[in-house]
């Protein structure tokens, strides 16, 4: 087995080799990228390669691109500091097969890499990740980009490292999420997730970290949180950016300290979950808005992974549609090629959720051994069923015209009889205020196919605020004593 080593560090390249060649490898080191650019790599087959990915006179990254350019089928391990993980996620993006930070702390950890790199076949994309995202519930379809991903996935999965899952709403974070955890080490412990945005402040706390019993006012008993649940699994947090302030500084010791107390304790329990956070917003946009901290936003974002839009990949909606089908136990059914020609044309604001709806919806009203036409899809009832309920419900909003003819009366009932109810008047303007703010709940709840958090940040306003304006009062809140 030939093995090439790129390190400047002359130490570290000889330890290297000398370890290396009593293991039976042949072992060929450059100590720079001129030296490596010199190797004549028609007459040298390598079956391995370490390559640092910070050298005084080049880029890992672009020494990386050459060789599998010149050898496609040579495994690339990337050596790096804590400091250029993101680098060395990229480095993987381009080829690379798996990165280890440096100091090596563990001999074995590194000899056993290695092993594993050259047990691999040649093929970009092994059987058992396809098997894994189909256990996790995801089809990675046809598009390069979906392809790309997973794979950069699943060698990130390897590692114990936070992930942030970038990407519009609907397009399955919360899957790919799944198959990081399925593909890690950590595949037999638990599997957690939870949306941030869909829970008050107080009892995200306490779901988090736990509570004592009377810690607050319904804490009827010791409840343990997620972070203890999850022991050496996996936590999901969806909607990040939901969370408050106060949580985020909570997060933040937690990720830095692997520390947390549970509501009313001062004790410390420690975790070894890890976090993988997911939100559909920007939250490089949040940190420069100040809606989120910079700090937590750092310790998150070690590797960012983003899932493309529906009409991104849109040579995988007829793949889908074969998934929906069967997943409904629908297989006589089929589609028409107008009706895929018309399903691929529509943009999918909701992606991939909003196009289950749709397929579930047609599906449902289909009659066995049937051909679904065109006709037979409704794009605008594609929502969901609560959404389509507020769509039956909510009031034209033209509160223009509402507000001058209410002023107008009030100003004649005023002019006529020279007196008025003035705190009756103000009664009236907030009951107002409330149908309006109910009225725009609802007609973005419309819009977003009856996605609240979607609809809370069209409107730029706090889950909270949302259910408050809908007059929902949300009975698991629970205050603090």
């Amino acid at each position: 087995m030939n093995l090439l080593i790129v390190d400047d560090e002359r130490e570290i390249g000889t330890f290297l080799s000398h370890l290396f060649s009593l293991k039976g490898f042949t072992v060929h080191k450059a100590v720079s990228a001129n030296e490596f650019y010199q190797i004549d790599f028609a007459a040298h087959i390598f079956h391995a390669a370490m390559i640092d990915i910070k050298l005084p006179d080049g880029s890992g990254l672009a020494l990386l691109q050459h060789l599998k350019q010149q050898q496609p089928h040579c495994q690339v391990l990337i050596m790096t500091g804590y400091s250029t993980i993101k680098t060395a996620v990229e480095a993987m993006k381009l080829g690379a097969s798996d990165y280890i930070e440096k100091p090596f702390d563990d001999i074995e950890i590194l000899e056993k890499q290695v092993e594993i790199l050259l047990k691999r076949t040649p093929s970009a994309t092994p059987p058992y990740i396809h098997k894994l995202a189909k256990e996790a519930g995801m089809l990675i379809g046809k598009n390069p980009e979906m392809n790309q991903l997973v794979e950069t996935t699943w060698k990130v999965a390897q590692k114990s490292v936070n992930v942030l899952i970038e990407g519009e709403t609907g397009t399955g974070k919360e899957i790919l999420s799944r198959f990081i955890h399925l593909a890690s080490p950590r595949r037999d412990d638990p599997f957690i997730g939870i949306n941030c945005g869909a829970i008050s402040e107080s009892l995200l706390e306490s779901e988090l970290f736990g509570h004592e019993r009377g810690a607050f006012t319904g804490a009827t008993q010791q409840r343990k949180g997620f972070f203890e649940i999850a022991g050496s699994g996996t936590l999901f947090l969806d909607e990040i950016a939901e969370a408050s302030s106060a949580i985020q500084v909570k997060l933040l010791r937690v990720l830095e300290t692997r520390e947390f107390m549970r509501v009313g304790n001062s004790h410390t329990l420690q975790t070894n979950a890890r976090l993988v956070a997911a939100t559909n917003e920007n939250l490089q946009q949040a940190v420069d808005n100040r809606t989120f901290r910079e700090d937590l936003f750092y310790r998150l974002n070690v590797v960012t992974l983003e899932l493309p839009a529906l009409r991104e990949r849109k040579e995988d909606i007829p793949i889908l549609i074969h998934h929906f089908i069967e997943r409904n136990g629908q297989q006589s059914i089929t589609f028409s090629p107008a009706a895929i020609d018309k399903l691929m044309s529509h943009d999918w604001p909701g992606n991939i959720r909003e196009l289950s709806n749709v397929i579930t919806r047609t599906l449902t009203f289909a009659d066995q051994d049937s051909d679904i036409s065109a006709d037979d899809i409704v794009l605008s009832s594609a929502c969901s069923a609560p959404a389509r309920m507020l769509k039956a419900e909510t009031p034209s909003l033209n509160t223009n015209n509402h507000l001058k003819q209410w002023r107008n009366e009030k100003l004649a009932d005023f002019n006529a009889s020279n007196k008025i109810n003035l705190e009756h008047v103000l009664t009236e303007i907030k009951q107002l205020e409330t149908d309006i703010g109910k009225d725009m709940v609802q007609q973005a709840l419309q819009n977003t196919f009856g996605n609240r958090n979607e609809a809370a940040k069209r409107l730029h306003i706090s889950m909270r605020k949302l259910r408050y304006l809908l007059n929902e009062k949300n009975k698991t809140d629970v205050k603090k004593s």
